[in-house]
């Protein structure tokens, strides 16, 4: 069974960072890729973020490029997202999920089919 759990989300102030974590079992974590989603209430879920285990290869939405970093540990089946400079526009539930996407369309919810639950990430100005 594929199992994703999100973690790291917590209070910071504008300009702070957070380092969210994504932990991944169930499946073999070179077969994939994992990105990181956010969702505000009554918003869409926004692509962030996107790692391919295969390559290493990263894919940033422009609203975060510059300020957030992903990275993956395979040892630890982890993936990461760095996120610095933040800003009361990047509050919301991050969620990561794994998948073999087209890569042209990593930001689209539906190329993704396992998820995981989100951690929240509040920024205060």
């Amino acid at each position: 069974e594929v199992q994703l759990q999100a973690s790291g989300g917590g209070l910071v102030q504008a300009g702070g960072s957070l380092r969210l974590s994504c932990v991944a079992s169930g499946f073999t974590f070179d077969d994939y890729a994992i990105t990181w989603f956010r969702q505000v209430p009554g918003k869409e879920r926004e692509g962030v973020a996107l790692i391919s285990r295969r390559d290493g290869a990263t894919e940033y939405a422009d609203s975060v490029k510059g300020r957030f970093t992903v990275s993956s540990d395979n040892a630890k089946n982890t993936v990461y997202l760095q996120t610095n400079s933040l800003k009361p526009e990047d509050t919301a539930v991050y969620y990561c999920a794994a998948g073999r996407p087209i890569f042209s369309r990593w930001t689209e919810v539906e190329s993704w089919n396992n998820w995981g639950r989100g951690t929240q990430v509040t920024v205060s100005s």
